[in-house]
Formats: structure tokens, C-alpha cells, sequence
């Protein structure tokens, strides 16, 4: 059996001015351990932490999806507003949960994610019940807004949340069921909603009202779960419903342990968010290019995913079958994404695969641009399949953009970006399919043509940067004496990835 020794270790581990509440407790430079004992470790984090964190956000994506099935079931008509009122909602929802994500990963460290996500949720629900009180387009836009703030800092704490549990080359796959548990959230709100609907007239109330009741009351119960299930660290598993904890001694110190050895500066993850890592992540140009990866690469998802039961209904579906029939698409995007994106972390790759999967999509939406008038509704529903079934490169480009920025600070606020940027493209992406455009869209899935190439371009150009800066920084660096590089490692003012030692992950 491998054992993994304790042969790496790190100069400032043994600083005594360095033992400050940044730092993560149970790390044992002197640890040895098997490759088994690792697996069983993480086997044991990922069945009792990160079963949790699915169920966080699946019932996030639940929720998130309950809107375009009560614009199904004619919330804008019942109401007395039309579809602009309900792109101007996107549009405010982008705006307000990009600049709260923004926050939300530093807000995380703040107050630990382990309370930060379930006492969000928890609020989330209750606004998110009040939907059922909606009364005309004002009150639409209040709520909207008042749940994009409480929402939007969630994803982004999460992400800082499970960087103090898993390695990098370990993220990926954690981060594409992350996002898959969100798809089969979508698959089952169409699912639901198709049954849910039916209760229109019960009480007075329209089906979309009852979506709602029955949504939020769901989302406060899992919020209560959810606090006492979450854990501080993994050496912290003790207590709520985990009773005694979920690792040992040895366990614990080997979860924490493993995490340093893959990437040192972990060793102080708890370190708190200065307004130098904010200004230093949004002046790098190498964060800056992941962000436009995000911007153009999930432009498509927010007019398909919004009005995809519209859309199915247009083809000649009733509106609970069309709601039905949203399922498969959100189950395959689920299966190749988690392919896609284990694969990845598998051979160590992450820009060609980033292209094949867009590559995928663009194929999808050309055919809903350019099919006849009068396809048959089978072949139209088909392409949305094609479309949904492409893996979904988000989490793909957040493992790649979290791995290649450093220090932990910057990191933290990057993942904060990333999430700002995937919402905050919601402003303009909201406005591409226009009811004038209705019901094929092909102006608009034209548009989206143009969006999707441009990121196919991006992964591979960020790919190429990468590769070459390594080039450039491996020159530089080899041609170091050890006197010269022990010169550099005392005086430079570089820290993170801009130091010339850094490898980029391409």
C-alpha cells in the first residue's frame, strides 16, 4: 500500500508567529498516511458533507426554476403585466444577485459558510413564499429583489466552503455535481410544477400560487437541517446532527493535511478578505479573462432555460406536458456534465474540454435558428435535447479560474467574481428573446450563435496564454541559481500566482 509520507513540507509551518486564527487546525507536517486511508477520508466527506451541500442546492435550483413554471401558468396574465415585466425581473434579478455574489464568498469567510448558507436559505424561503402574495408588477419587482439579495451570496460562499474540503484536482467533479444536483432540481421542478399546477382553484388560489406556498415552506424546513448538518472544517465534525462527528482524530488530521500538501497556502485558509485582494483580483487580467469566459459561455441559458417550457409549448404541447417535458433536457446536461467534467480532472485538462462541450451547444441552437417553419414539433423538441444534453462548462471554468489564482484572498473574491459575473451577464441576456420574436425565437437563438462562438474561442485562447506564460516563467525561473532563487524567495514582493515559481493549470 502507497503511503503518503510527510517528506513535503513548508518553511513558515513551523513560524510561531504564524499560529494565528487563520490557520487551519489538525495539520501535522510529520503526518504519514496510505493513499487508502486518503480515499477513505474523502469518500467519507463527500457521503456526509457534500450530500448536504447538494441538497442546499438542489433546493436553491428548485426554487429558482419555480419561476419560469408560473410564467407557464400565466402569472404575467394574472397579474396584469406582459413578458416585459418579466424580462425587466430577469433583468433587476441579475443585477442585484451579481452584486450580493460579489459579496457573498467574502461575507462567507466573515461568518464561516458553515452559518452563512443555512441561515440564507432560511430567509430565502420565507421570501420566497411571499411570491404567493404578488399582487401587480410592483410588489413583483420588490420581491424579486429583495430574494436576489438574500440568494445570491449562497453559491459563492459554497465555493469557499468546499475549498476547505477538497484538493484542486478534486474540485472540478465536486463542483459538476454541484451544478448537476441544480439540473435535477430543474428536472424535478418540471415534474412537480406539472402537478402542482393542477391545484389551480383550490382555495381560491391560482396553481402558481400554490408552487410557491409549497416551495418555500420546503426550503425553510431544509434550511433548519442544513445548519445543524454543516460542519466548520473538517476538522470541526462534531455536534447538531452529527453527533459525535463523522472523522476520528487521525481522520480529521489527515483531511486537513492532505488539503496543505496539495496547495500550501491553505494552511491558512481561514485568512480574512483585505481590500488589497479585492483590487489585486480585479485589476488581473487573467481573472478578468475567466470572467468573460462566463459572461459569453452562459448567456444562452438565461432566455433558453427561462422560457424552455414556453418554448416546448409553442411546438403544439400543453402547458403541463410542456412543463413535463423540461425534465429529460435538465437530466442530460446533469450526466455529461459530470462526465465532462471528471474527465477533466482525470487527465488534468480543462481548455479543450471546455471547447468540445460548446462546441455541442452551438450545434443545438443552430438547429432551433435555422429548422423550417413547419418541422415537426418532435425534431424541434429534439434540438432542445441536443442543446440541454451539451455539458455545461461553468463548473469546468470555476475549477480552472479557483485553481490558477492565488493567494487565498484573492482566491476568495474570484470565487465571489465568478458567481457576480454568471448572473450579472442576466441583464442583457434576459432581453434576447423579444415577444416579437416568439414563439421560434430565431433572431435571438442567432444572437446566441454569436455568444457561444466567442467562448469556444476564449477557452482556447486562455488555454494558449497559459501554456505560454508557464514557458515564459520556466525560462526565467531554470536559469536562477539556487543562490539567485533563494534571493528571490527572500525579496520579492510577488505572492500568489504572479510569482515566477507558479504553475498555471491549462
Amino acid at each position: 500500500m502507497a503511503t503518503i509520507a510527510s517528506e513535503k513540507k513548508f518553511d513558515y509551518v513551523h513560524d510561531d508567529n504564524e499560529l494565528s486564527a487563520t490557520r487551519l487546525q489538525g495539520y501535522d507536517a510529520d503526518l504519514e498516511y496510505t493513499e487508502e486511508e486518503e480515499n477513505q477520508v474523502r469518500r467519507r466527506i463527500d457521503l456526509r458533507l457534500m450530500s448536504w451541500v447538494l441538497l442546499s442546492t438542489f433546493i436553491l435550483n428548485l426554487n429558482r426554476a419555480s419561476l419560469s413554471n408560473a410564467i407557464s401558468d400565466g402569472l404575467p396574465k394574472n397579474l396584469g403585466f406582459g413578458l416585459d415585466v418579466v424580462n425587466n425581473g430577469a433583468s433587476l434579478w441579475a443585477v442585484v444577485f451579481a452584486a450580493s455574489a460579489f459579496c457573498g464568498s467574502i461575507l462567507g469567510k466573515r461568518f464561516g459558510p458553515h452559518r452563512f448558507i443555512p441561515v440564507s436559505i432560511l430567509i430565502f424561503g420565507f421570501i420566497l413564499g411571499s411570491h404567493a402574495f404578488i399582487t401587480n408588477s410592483t410588489t413583483f419587482y420588490i420581491i424579486r429583489f429583495v430574494l436576489a439579495t438574500v440568494m445570491g451570496g449562497v453559491i459563492p460562499a459554497t465555493l469557499v466552503y468546499l475549498g476547505g474540503f477538497y484538493k484542486k484536482n478534486e474540485l472540478a467533479t465536486r463542483l459538476s455535481w454541484f451544478w448537476g444536483a441544480q439540473n435535477l432540481a430543474s428536472a424535478v421542478s418540471g415534474l412537480l410544477a406539472a402537478f402542482i399546477l393542477q391545484l389551480k382553484g383550490k382555495a381560491g388560489l391560482y396553481g402558481w400560487q400554490w408552487l410557491f406556498i409549497i416551495y418555500g415552506i420546503t426550503t425553510v424546513t431544509s434550511a433548519v437541517f442544513l445548519y445543524l448538518a454543516f460542519p466548520k472544517s473538517p476538522y470541526h465534525t462534531k455536534g447538531g446532527l452529527n453527533g459525535n462527528g463523522w472523522l476520528d482524530d487521525r481522520q480529521a488530521r489527515i483531511a486537513i493535511t492532505r488539503l496543505v500538501r496539495d496547495d500550501a497556502l491553505k494552511l491558512h485558509y481561514n485568512t480574512q478578505v483585505t481590500f488589497r485582494d479585492v483590487w489585486a483580483t480585479i485589476t488581473d487580467v487573467k481573472v478578468l479573462f475567466h470572467l468573460a469566459i462566463t459572461f459569453t459561455a452562459l448567456t444562452p441559458g438565461v432566455p433558453f432555460g427561462l422560457y424552455l417550457p414556453t418554448t416546448i409549448s409553442s411546438f403544439g404541447f400543453n402547458v403541463y406536458v410542456s412543463n413535463a417535458l423540461t425534465a429529460p433536457n435538465y437530466i442530460l446536461t446533469l450526466i455529461s456534465m459530470i462526465v465532462m467534467c471528471a474527465h477533466s480532472d482525470r487527465v488534468n485538462e480543462r481548455g479543450f474540454h471546455g471547447a468540445l462541450s460548446l462546441t455541442w451547444y452551438f450545434t443545438g441552437f443552430a438547429l432551433l435558428a435555422f429548422l423550417p417553419d413547419g418541422t415537426d414539433k418532435g425534431i424541434r423538441y429534439f434540438a432542445t435535447l441536443v442543446i440541454s444534453s451539451a455539458p455545461f462548462t461553468h463548473p469546468l471554468n470555476i475549477a480552472w479560474l479557483t485553481e490558477n489564482t492565488a493567494p487565498i484572498g484573492k482566491r476568495t473574491v474570484a470565487s465571489g467574481a465568478v458567481i457576480c459575473a454568471a448572473n450579472l451577464y442576466g441583464t442583457y441576456a434576459a432581453q434576447i428573446y423579444q415577444p416579437w420574436d416568439a414563439p421560434a425565437y430565431r433572431v435571438g437563438n442567432r444572437i446566441i450563435l454569436g455568444f457561444i462562438a466567442t467562448a469556444i474561442l476564449l477557452f482556447l485562447l486562455r488555454k494558449y496564454f497559459y501554456i505560454q506564460l508557464n514557458k515564459q516563467r520556466a525560462a526565467i525561473w531554470n536559469a536562477k541559481s539556487e543562490d539567485e532563487k533563494a534571493e528571490y524567495n527572500a525579496t520579492t514582493k510577488h505572492v500568489g500566482n504572479e510569482r515566477l515559481d507558479f504553475v498555471f493549470k491549462n
